[in-house]
C-alpha cells in the first residue's frame, strides 16, 4: 500500500499532498479475500498517529440537532444549531459519577458552532450568538472532568480572501485552489506551503481554547458532496490538520468523515495522520421524531465495519485508527429510539466489539435503565476495556468465513490468557445495505462452534455480557442463541 509517509519521503510534503490530489478514486471501499475457517489471527490495536490507545467516549450533538423531534428540552427557536445552553445540559449529565466512571468524558459539538465570518486574521472561531467564550466553555467542561470536541470542515469561509496569516503578511487568498462551495467556503492548494502556515495558526487557536478533539467532516474521496461545489479529493487536509495539531503541542484526537475512501492510497493516509474515521453514512433518520426508525443504516454500517477489519486483518497489521461508526443512538428507550431493545443492545454491543469511537447520541437528560445498563454498567466497561485493544473479527457459523451474513458471529481476542469475546447476531432482512442475503426473518438460531470461532482446545465459563447469566461450554463444543430481527448475545469466554 502506497501510504501518505512513504509518499512524503518520495516527493516531499507539497508533492505528497499534489499526488494524493490528483489520485484516481476507483473501487473506494475494497473487499478482502473471502476465507473460509482460515487459521486465527488475533487483531490488536496500536498507537494511533496523535497518540491515542483507546477510542473515545462521549456524546455528540448531531443527534438532537438533526432530530430535534426527539428531545423536549432542544430549543425550537435554534433551528438544528447548537449553543451554549443546550450543550452544557447534555453534557453535565456525563459529569456524574456513573458517565465518569465508565469514561464517557468527551463532549462534541458539531456542526453549526462556528460563525461565517472570520476573524481578524481569517480564523474560524464561534458563532457569538450561539457560544459567548470557547476558551471559557472549555474550562468549564474541564473543570467537570469533561473534554470539548468542535466541528469543522476543509475549508474557512471566503471572507478570509484578503485578510493575512496570524504573524505573517501572507494573504489568505493566495493559499486557495479556486474552488468556493455553495455555502461561500474556499478550499486550500495543499502544494502551496503557506496553507500549513494558516492551519498551524488556526489548530493554534484551537488548542489555545482548550479543545481536546476536531471532527473534520465532509473529507472527499467518499463523503457525499452531491453539487455542493467542494472539491472532489481534500484528503491533504489530513495532514495538514495532523501537522497543524502536533505544532501545537496539545493533544488533540482527529475524527475524519465520512465513509471515507479506504483504498490505496487513502487507508494509508488516514492510518498515518487520523485517529478515527467515519466508515459510513449518519445512521440516524433525519428530520424524523424518533433517531432512528429502522435498522436499514446500521446494517450497513456493520457491513461497512466488516469490510473495514478484513482490510487490517488481510495486511496483517495493529489497528492504528479506530473506526467511527457514527454516534450510538442507545441512551432512550423505544418511543424515542425508534427500535427496540434487543436492537439497541446490538448497537451497543456491536460498537463495543469493534473498538469503535463510543460517543451517545441520545438525549442525556433522559436516559432509561436500559440505556444507563449499556452505557455505565460495570460489564460495559470491562468489554470496552478489553475490545479496545482486541477489535472484533467475523469468524461465521459453519464455516469460520469472514464473510457477510443475516447470521453472524464475531471474536475479540483471545489475549494471552485466553480469554476472549463473542458477538452471535440475527441482523433481520437485508434492508439494503447489509451486503448479505436473508436467510428468514423472526426468532432464528445462531450457533457458532469454537472451532469456527478458531478456538480449540479449551472448555470455557461464558457470560452473558447484558444479563449476567452464566454457562460452560466444553472443549471442541458450540455457542448457540434463539435471536429475534436485529437481536444479539454478547458473550464474554474465560478459559475453564
Amino acid at each position: 500500500m502506497l501510504n501518505s509517509a512513504l509518499l512524503v519521503s518520495l516527493f516531499g510534503l507539497s508533492a505528497a499532498r499534489h499526488h494524493l490530489e490528483h489520485r484516481a478514486t476507483s473501487g473506494c471501499y475494497p473487499q478482502a479475500a473471502n476465507t473460509n475457517g482460515d487459521t486465527l489471527t488475533v487483531i490488536t490495536t496500536g498507537e494511533t498517529p496523535g497518540g491515542f490507545t483507546a477510542p473515545p467516549r462521549g456524546w455528540n450533538s448531531w443527534g438532537i440537532q438533526d432530530n430535534p423531534r426527539t428531545t423536549p428540552s432542544y430549543p425550537s427557536s435554534l433551528s438544528g444549531y447548537p449553543n451554549e445552553t443546550f450543550i452544557l445540559q447534555q453534557c453535565s449529565v456525563l459529569a456524574g459519577d456513573a458517565y465518569a466512571n465508565a469514561g464517557y468524558t468527551l463532549c462534541s459539538i458539531d456542526g453549526g458552532w462556528d460563525s461565517s465570518t472570520t476573524d481578524d486574521y481569517g480564523r474560524i472561531v464561534q458563532n457569538s450568538t450561539l457560544f459567548d467564550d470557547m476558551a471559557s466553555l472549555a474550562s468549564t467542561l474541564h473543570d467537570m472532568g469533561l473534554l470539548l470536541g468542535i466541528y469543522s470542515q476543509p475549508n474557512v469561509p471566503c471572507d478570509a480572501t484578503n485578510k493575512t496569516i496570524y504573524g505573517t503578511d501572507i494573504l489568505i487568498g493566495s493559499t486557495f485552489d479556486g474552488s468556493e462551495d455553495t455555502s461561500g467556503n474556499c478550499y486550500f492548494n495543499y502544494s502551496n506551503p503557506d496553507t500549513q502556515t494558516w492551519h498551524d495558526t488556526q489548530i493554534a487557536l484551537w488548542a489555545n481554547w482548550g479543545v481536546d478533539m476536531i471532527k473534520l467532516d465532509y473529507i472527499t474521496p467518499g463523503s457525499q458532496i452531491g453539487d455542493s461545489g467542494e472539491p472532489s479529493n481534500t484528503s491533504a487536509a489530513a495532514i495538514a490538520y495532523h501537522q497543524a495539531i502536533i505544532n501545537s503541542g496539545r493533544q488533540i484526537r482527529l475524527d475524519l468523515s465520512a465513509n471515507v475512501c479506504r483504498n490505496s492510497p487513502y487507508l494509508g493516509l488516514w492510518e498515518a495522520n487520523a485517529d478515527s474515521i467515519r466508515v459510513a453514512v449518519d445512521i440516524n433518520a433525519a428530520g424524523s421524531s424518533k433517531f432512528l426508525g429502522s435498522m436499514w443504516k446500521v446494517q450497513g454500517t456493520i457491513e461497512q465495519y466488516r469490510q473495514y477489519i478484513n482490510q487490517v486483518l488481510e495486511a496483517n497489521t495493529a489497528m492504528v485508527v479506530y473506526p467511527d461508526l457514527d454516534n450510538m443512538f442507545i441512551g432512550n428507550g423505544e418511543n424515542v429510539t425508534g427500535i427496540t431493545d434487543g436492537q439497541r443492545i446490538t448497537i451497543a454491543s456491536h460498537w463495543i466489539g469493534a473498538s469503535a469511537n463510543l460517543i451517545l447520541g441520545s438525549d442525556m437528560t433522559s436516559i432509561d435503565d436500559l440505556g444507563l445498563q449499556l452505557i455505565t454498567s460495570a460489564s460495559s466497561i470491562s468489554a470496552a476495556e478489553f475490545c479496545a485493544t482486541y477489535p472484533m473479527q467475523p469468524r461465521n457459523p459453519g464455516t469460520g468465513s469472514n464473510q457477510a451474513m443475516q447470521l453472524q458471529a464475531w471474536l475479540s481476542g483471545p489475549d494471552g490468557d485466553g480469554n476472549a469475546y463473542v458477538l452471535l447476531t440475527n441482523l433481520g432482512e437485508n434492508e439494503g445495505r447489509g451486503g448479505y442475503d436473508t436467510v428468514g426473518t423472526g426468532n432464528l438460531t445462531v450457533t457458532v462452534s469454537l472451532a469456527d470461532l478458531g478456538l480449540d482446545g479449551s472448555s470455557y465459563a461464558v457470560t452473558d455480557v447484558w444479563n449476567g447469566t452464566v454457562t460452560t461450554v466444553e472443549s471442541g463444543g458450540s455457542l448457540s442463541a434463539v435471536l429475534d430481527d436485529g437481536n444479539s448475545q454478547f458473550l464474554q469466554l474465560t478459559p475453564a
